[in-house]
């Protein structure tokens, strides 16, 4: 369905278009928090431990391959917009080429490196055999993610945001039986936990091949389509590099906050997972009011209405504050009922635990929610080097505050990592918008694609 956000009150729009992605952002959390739940409960500590001590791994490599085939279909966005048929083809059969070769390499190096990369991050001695075991399979199952992303990255591109949600609910369902049947009857282990999320992956991969196959003939490529040429290859190249970039500098930054929690035992990382698990539920708005600036920017921006772009900025951030207040007060009074939903033993220490992360990084969910609105706000007028340029400022402020943690063996410390990447990060792009907003009102008139080529930014 479509929609026109160049006229109408701003906020009604922003409703409007945020509900939908926030229920989809939600229940895909969810789905990860009973994963979570069941390793917790039926494995134990040491295995919950083990999970989420390979959280920020799992997110650089899979946060990767998922940026390059986003990026890699851009293109095929542009050509099916511009009714291009023979040329989205040709993109399409490009982008699986490119996938093939990343999935290979990316599959290859991690399971190679896995080993050094876990000890380097100091990953508890009594868990290290479980998380390397849960990462291998993940890694080994890396074609699956791609299967699935690129398929739904081009369904997308055509404006078919339907059936991907399906399927991933349907991917979803998948996971948390397998999980179930793996762990509690076939006693897998966290091994039975990676390999229900493979399959389940592969599944929804499967499903969206078959939809393509007998219900999308748009879509049909030929042995000649997969010719790889220069400039197709070029552009999306261009586009898919810096998207994944900017999931792996997160990334980075969550590695080096995982190496410092990991000094202080498997008690305080399967505590910082259960918080974590909690914090990316009740945040899920935050990354939809992005999503949602990103749309509501690019269209205004197309008409050259910057004002009402600036209105809509501010909508967003009063929205997305008031949000973050009330839900900071919410969950940190559920905590006593919230973590016990995940461990049955040391649960009064992982409470302790949890309590001072949600105080800590819950006080700062403001300048979270304006990271994802203005970082979505510039990109959706045109710019791409500032933010990831904030992308970098958050490393830094995580990585500063990470070291010092290590050194103090402290788990607040740990906690005010993220708080001091959110601070930074949400300042430098709060400038940054009001910088390049300046500049775009000193312009003529243009194409706000080609006025930040211009410029460099």
């Amino acid at each position: 369905m479509e929609l026109d956000m160049t006229k109408g009150a701003p906020s009604r729009l922003i409703a409007r278009f945020i509900i939908p992605i926030i229920i989809g952002n939600i229940f895909q959390q969810l789905y990860n928090m009973v994963d979570t739940i069941i390793v917790g409960r039926f494995v134990g500590l040491d295995a919950l431990a083990a999970v989420g001590a390979t959280g920020s791994v799992v997110f650089l490599i899979l946060g990767f391959t998922q940026g390059l085939t986003t990026g890699f279909t851009v293109l095929t966005a542009q050509r099916f917009g511009a009714g291009d048929k023979e040329g989205m083809k040709k993109s399409i059969g490009s982008a699986i080429v490119l996938s093939v070769f990343v999935t290979v390499i990316m599959t290859v190096l991690s399971i190679a490196g896995m080993d050094t990369l876990l000890r380097w991050m100091n990953t508890p001695e009594d868990i290290f055999e479980m998380t390397k075991q849960y990462i291998v399979i993940i890694c080994a199952g890396i074609v699956c993610n791609v299967l699935y992303n690129l398929q739904a990255s081009i369904l997308r591109a055509i404006g078919n945001s339907v059936v991907p949600l399906v399927l991933l609910f349907i991917s979803s369902v998948a996971n948390i039986v397998l999980d179930y049947v793996f762990i509690v009857y076939v006693h897998m282990g966290v091994g039975g936990a990676a390999l229900a999320t493979v399959i389940s992956q592969g599944l929804s991969g499967v499903l969206c091949l078959i939809y393509i196959v007998f219900w999308v003939p748009a879509l049909h490529v030929g042995r000649e389509h997969f010719r790889l040429e220069g400039q197709c290859v070029k552009n999306q190249i261009s586009v898919g590099i810096p998207m994944a970039l900017q999931f792996s500098i997160t990334a980075v930054g969550t590695i080096l906050v995982q190496a410092a929690l990991n000094l202080l035992g498997s008690l305080a990382v399967a505590s910082y997972s259960v918080s974590c698990k909690v914090e990316q539920l009740v945040t899920q708005p935050f990354a939809a009011m992005g999503v949602t600036m990103a749309t509501y920017c690019a269209q205004n921006r197309g008409v050259n209405d910057l004002a009402r772009i600036e209105k809509g900025v501010k909508v967003a951030n009063i929205m997305s504050a008031v949000y973050g207040v009330v839900i900071y007060g919410v969950i940190y009074l559920a905590l006593p009922v919230v973590v016990p939903l995940f461990v049955e033993e040391d649960v009064e220490q992982i409470y302790e635990y949890a309590k001072i992360y949600i105080g800590v990084c819950g006080a700062f969910f403001i300048p979270l929610g304006m990271i994802f609105i203005f970082r979505n706000a510039l990109q959706g007028c045109g710019f791409g080097l500032m933010p990831m340029l904030g992308g970098v400022v958050e490393l830094l402020g995580r990585s500063v505050v990470a070291f010092i943690a290590a050194r103090m063996l402290s788990y607040t410390g740990v906690c005010c990592a993220n708080v001091a990447a959110w601070l930074t990060a949400g300042v430098f792009l709060w400038l940054a918008y009001r910088v390049l907003m300046r500049r775009m009102k000193d312009k003529s008139p243009g194409d706000a694609g080609t006025f930040a080529r211009k410029e460099g930014i």
